[in-house]
C-alpha cells in the first residue's frame, strides 16, 4: 500500500492497471522524463516504467525551468510524463499525463529489459548532472525478503524521486510493506500524527529532519521500530536525542550517496564509523581513505553521468571519491564535512560540520549551522547560528558557553567569532542544512 495522506493506492492495482494517460506501450524503449506532481503519481509511475522504458529520468520537484533542457539533452529525452502537460508542451517531445485513475493497460513489461534510472545529484548548480543507475545495483543493499517476518510500515521524510527517499521506496515494495509518503510544506506535527494513525514501525531522513522531529511537542504517541538516518553527519547529540526520545527503536544511521550508492551502515549508537570498515568489504562494499577523503567501490554505485563523457565518476579501478572529508584516530573515523564546503580563514581550513558537532553537544542547542562571514583581513570568519532547545533562558550566558565550549576542544582559527540565536534553519528541498552563501 502506498498512501499520502490525501490517497491510497493497493501495490496489486499498480502492477494490474496504467496511471499514465496512453497505450503506454508507445512508451516501450523510450528515454522517458518521469515529472510528476506528486510522490504518489511519480511511485506508481516509476513501477509501471521499470522493464518498459529504456531509461527514466526521476526529476525532483524543486528543479528550475531553466535547467530542463541540459537535463532533456543529456538523457536523450523522447518522451515526458507528467502531471501538468501544459507546463511541457513547448519541448517538441510527446507529453503523456500521469494521474491516479486506474487504466487498463496494454504494456508488456519485461524483466529482461534492463531499464536505467537517472538520478540528478544533490547539491547541484547551473546544469545538473544525472547518474545512471541501474535497478540491481539501486536494491542491491536491500535484504532478501522474509515472507515469515511482519510486514513493515515504511514511512520517509525524504521525497523518494531523490536517492535517499528512492531507497526507501524500493525498500518497503521489494520487501511487501507499505509506504506513508510526506507532504510538500506538511507542518512536522501533523506528519508525526499521520505516521502514528498508520501505525508506522520504519522511519528514514536527514539528521536536520530528526532534529525538527526533536524539537516538537508532537512526538507523544510516535514510538517507531527502527529509526535511520542518512544524507548528512549524524553527529552524537541527535543519536542521543533519538535513543532518549524512543528508547525501544533501533536506531543507525546510513551512509549513501548518488553517485556511490548504499555505503554502509552504523549501529553501534556512536557517531563516525570503526576504522574496522577499512580494512576489508563490508557486504559487498569496499572502503578507502585517500588524503582525508572517503572513497567507495562497489557494484551498487552509478555507471556514469549521462550525457557528460567529459565528467569522470569513477576512477579506471571502481573508486568513487565521495568527496566527504574524514578524520580517522583511536580506531573510530570520524566525519569533518564536505572538501567543497572548506571556509578560508587567514589561509586555514575550517569545515562547517566540525565545528556544529561540537556545538550540538552544548546541552541548551537542538540545532546549529557554521558559515563564513567575509573579512577584509583573514578573508572569513567562522559565524554559527544556533537553535535553542525549548525554555531555554540567558542567551547571552549560552553564547558564552558555547565559545567555551569551541574553544576546549578546537584550534583557535576554528572558534566561532559570533553566535547568533535563531529560532530555525533553513534546510534545502532533501532535507539538508542549507549551506548556499551569498
Amino acid at each position: 500500500m502506498l498512501s499520502d495522506g490525501q490517497d491510497s493506492v493497493a501495490l496489486r492495482q499498480a502492477l494490474d492497471g496504467s496511471v499514465i494517460a496512453t497505450h503506454t506501450s508507445v512508451l516501450a524503449g523510450k528515454s522517458v522524463l518521469l515529472a510528476a506532481g506528486r510522490q504518489i503519481e511519480a511511485a506508481l509511475a516509476l513501477i509501471e516504467l521499470d522493464g518498459l522504458a529504456r531509461r527514466i529520468v526521476v526529476l525532483p520537484p524543486d528543479v528550475k525551468p531553466q535547467q530542463l533542457p541540459a537535463i532533456i539533452r543529456d538523457a536523450s529525452v523522447d518522451a515526458i510524463v507528467c502531471s501538468d502537460p501544459d507546463s511541457y508542451a513547448g519541448f517538441g517531445i510527446p507529453v503523456f499525463s500521469v494521474g491516479l485513475e486506474p487504466r487498463e493497460t496494454d504494456a508488456v513489461r519485461s524483466s529482461e529489459r534492463a531499464t536505467e534510472w537517472l538520478m540528478l545529484t544533490s547539491g547541484t548548480t547551473g546544469d545538473p548532472k544525472l547518474a545512471v543507475h541501474s535497478i540491481a545495483g539501486l536494491t542491491g543493499a536491500i535484504p532478501a525478503f522474509d515472507p515469515q517476518a511482519p510486514r513493515p510500515v515504511w514511512a520517509t521524510f525524504y521525497d523518494i524521486r531523490r536517492y535517499g527517499g528512492l531507497q526507501i521506496f524500493l525498500r518497503a515494495m521489494v520487501c511487501g510493506g507499505s509506504l506513508i509518503l510526506s507532504q510538500p510544506g506538511e507542518a512536522v506535527a501533523d506528519h508525526l500524527q499521520r505516521l502514528v494513525r498508520s501505525g508506522v514501525t520504519h522511519v528514514s531522513g536527514t539528521p536536520t529532519h530528526w532534529r525538527r522531529v526533536l524539537m516538537t511537542k508532537a512526538e507523544t504517541g510516535f514510538a517507531p521500530d527502527y529509526v535511520r538516518l542518512s544524507g548528512e553527519i549524524a553527529d552524537q547529540a541527535v543519536l542521543d536525542g533519538l535513543k532518549a526520545a524512543f528508547p525501544k527503536a533501533s536506531i543507525g544511521h546510513a551512509y549513501a550517496s548518488t553517485e556511490a550508492g548504499v555505503g554502509f551502515d552504523v549501529n553501534d549508537g556512536r557517531e563516525g564509523f570503526p576504522a574496522s570498515y577499512l580494512e576489508a568489504p563490508r557486504n559487498g562494499v569496499e572502503m578507502r581513505v585517500v588524503d582525508g577523503c572517503l572513497h567507495l567501490r562497489s557494484s551498487r554505485r552509478a555507471s556514469s553521468y549521462a550525457g557528460r563523457p567529459d565528467l569522470v565518476l569513477a576512477d579506471e579501478q571502481g573508486w568513487v571519491d565521495t568527496g566527504d572529508m574524514v578524520d580517522c584516530r583511536d580506531g573510530r573515523c570520524h566525519f569533518i564535512g564536505r572538501r567543497s564546503g572548506v571556509i578560508n580563514v587567514g589561509g586555514l581550513k575550517v569545515h562547517p560540520e566540525e565545528i556544529e558537532t561540537v556545538i550540538n553537544r552544548h546541552d541548551a542547542v537542538r540545532q546549529s549551522k557554521v558559515k563564513p562571514r567575509k573579512s577584509p583581513i583573514i578573508g572569513s570568519i567562522v559565524v554559527a547560528e544556533v537553535v535553542l532547545r525549548d525554555g531555554s533562558e540567558n542567551t547571552e550566558q549560552i553564547r558564552r558557553t558555547i565559545i567555551e565550549l569551541c574553544a576546549a576542544q578546537l584550534p583557535p582559527h576554528k572558534v566561532p567569532a559570533v553566535v547568533n540565536i535563531v529560532s530555525a534553519i533553513e534546510m534545502t528541498a532533501g532535507g539538508k542544512v542549507s549551506r548556499q552563501h551569498a
